[in-house]
């Protein structure tokens, strides 16, 4: 029997890893989605988060980032 755990961060670690074991990456992250629908509406959202690059702007910004 695996001892209490009392770090929730250590569970959640824990947790997940026996889920990948159990299920595969993909499956465990597919359980996880059901659980976790989050809130809000993004596509709402996304446009007072995200900036308003074209994918030309986007792709010149990650380069100059890999650059550096």
């Amino acid at each position: 029997m695996t001892p209490y755990i009392v770090d929730p961060v250590e569970l959640r670690r824990r947790g997940f890893d026996a889920l990948v074991d159990a299920l595969g990456w993909i499956n465990a992250v597919r359980f996880i989605q059901q659980y976790e629908q989050g809130c809000g509406d993004y596509t709402k959202e996304r446009h007072e988060i995200l900036p308003d690059w074209s994918a030309e702007e986007l792709i010149r910004k990650a380069r100059d980032i890999a650059t550096r």
